[in-house]
C-alpha cells in the first residue's frame, strides 16, 4: 500500500508519490503553441506540412494542425480529443482541443486553446506549372490526311491520363500545350510521364515513335539533367475506314499494337493483320466520307439500291447474315459499288 505525499491518504496507485485526485489538482495535462501556422497554396489551395503537399479540406487541415501541436504532459497518453474552431478573422481561427488522457490506467479529462494562422503561398507543384517547368516535350504529329480532330482525341488521350497520374503524385502536369505547323507540342512534368504516354498513344493508334534527348545542365546534387523529345506520329487512317492493303479493299474494324482486324469488301471475310504489315495500310475512303445509299429490295446475300450518284438501280453482294436497313454505306471502287458493313 502506498500513502499520497500530498494528502496522506492510502492508495494502491500512485502519480509522482501523489493520489490521482491531488495529481491532477489544478495540474495542466495538456498545452498548445501561442498559434499554429498552415501553409495554404493561393492557386491550387492544397495545404503544406514542412515540404509536403496535400489535398484536404481547410477545417480538417486546421484540426490536424491543432491535434499535431498538442503536447501532453510526461506520462500522460491522448486518447481522444476534438477541436472546435471559431473565426476570428478571415484567415485567422481560434482553436479549443478538448483531450480524454490516460494516466497511469486513469482517466482525465483536459482543454487547451491556440490559434490557427492561414499562410498563403505556392506549392511546388504550381510554381513549376505556371513557370512552364518541364522535362519532356511529347510531339504530336500528323500527315496533311490526318483530322485535325483526331490530334486533338489524341491530346485528350494524354490529358485524362495525366489526370488519372496526379490524382497519386501531384507533380503530375502539362505545364503548356502549343499548336504547331502538322500537330501539337505538349510540355510535361517529367520524363517518366511523357514515356508512359508515348507508349500509350503508340498502343492506341499504333503510331510511330522516335526519341531524342538533350542534356540541360545539373541538379544541386550535381546529377546531370536532360530534356526529352517523344515524337508519336499518327497514322493516316483511322478505325471504320476503306483501306487497300496487298492490292485488296478492306474496311478498317479496328487496330490496336497487337494488330488490326479487317474485312474484306468483296467476300464480306474477316482477316487478322499483324502489327508490323500495319504501316503499309493505304486510305481510299475515310469512315465520314462513305456514301449513304436508299435500300430498294433484299434477298439473301444480295441487295438493291439507289446509285447515290445518279439514282439508278445497282446489285450488290452483301453478307448472308447481314442485318440490312433502309440505307446502306457504299463505297466506289473503279467505277463499281461495294457495300461497307
Amino acid at each position: 500500500m502506498n500513502f499520497c505525499v500530498k494528502c496522506g491518504k492510502e492508495t494502491e496507485d500512485v502519480v509522482n508519490s501523489m493520489c490521482i485526485d491531488c495529481f491532477l489538482d489544478g495540474r495542466k495535462l495538456t498545452s498548445l503553441p501561442h498559434h499554429v501556422d498552415i501553409k495554404v497554396c493561393a492557386n491550387c489551395g492544397d495545404i503544406g506540412y514542412g515540404e509536403f503537399w496535400t489535398t484536404i479540406d481547410i477545417f480538417d487541415a486546421m484540426e490536424e494542425a491543432a491535434k499535431g501541436a498538442l503536447v501532453p504532459i510526461k506520462g500522460a497518453k491522448v486518447v481522444s480529443s476534438e477541436v472546435a474552431l471559431s473565426m476570428q478573422e478571415p484567415m485567422t481561427y481560434a482553436a479549443k482541443v478538448a483531450s480524454i488522457l490516460d494516466i497511469n490506467g486513469f482517466e482525465a479529462k483536459d482543454t487547451a486553446t491556440t490559434i490557427i494562422r492561414h499562410k498563403n503561398t505556392v506549392c511546388k507543384r504550381c510554381s513549376r506549372q505556371y513557370g512552364n517547368y518541364y522535362e519532356a516535350i511529347l510531339q504530336i504529329r500528323g500527315s496533311k490526311d490526318v483530322p485535325h480532330k483526331t490530334i486533338k482525341e489524341a491530346q485528350r488521350r494524354v490529358e485524362n491520363l495525366i489526370d488519372t497520374q496526379a490524382l497519386t503524385n501531384r507533380n503530375s502536369f502539362i505545364s503548356k500545350a502549343e499548336e504547331v505547323q502538322g500537330g501539337l507540342d505538349l510540355y510535361i512534368s517529367s520524363i517518366s510521364l511523357a514515356k508512359a504516354a508515348t507508349k500509350d498513344l503508340s498502343d492506341f493508334y499504333c503510331a510511330e515513335t522516335k526519341e531524342a534527348s538533350k542534356l540541360v545542365g545539373v541538379d544541386e546534387e550535381g546529377q546531370e539533367m536532360y530534356r526529352v523529345n517523344y515524337l508519336v506520329r499518327l497514322p493516316d487512317f483511322q478505325a471504320g475506314d476503306v483501306i487497300i492493303y496487298e492490292g485488296r479493299y478492306f474496311k478498317l474494324i479496328r487496330f490496336s499494337n497487337n494488330g488490326a482486324k479487317v474485312i474484306d469488301l468483296i467476300n464480306h471475310r474477316e482477316r487478322a493483320v499483324k502489327r508490323t504489315d500495319i504501316p503499309t495500310f493505304k486510305v481510299h475512303a475515310r469512315s465520314g466520307d462513305l456514301r449513304e445509299t436508299v435500300v430498294v429490295s433484299k434477298g439473301k446475300g444480295e441487295i438493291q439500291i439507289l446509285d447515290p450518284s445518279n439514282y439508278s438501280t445497282r446489285d450488290l453482294t452483301v453478307p448472308a447474315d447481314a442485318e440490312i436497313g433502309e440505307t446502306v454505306k457504299v463505297v466506289e471502287i473503279d467505277d463499281s459499288l461495294y457495300y461497307v458493313p
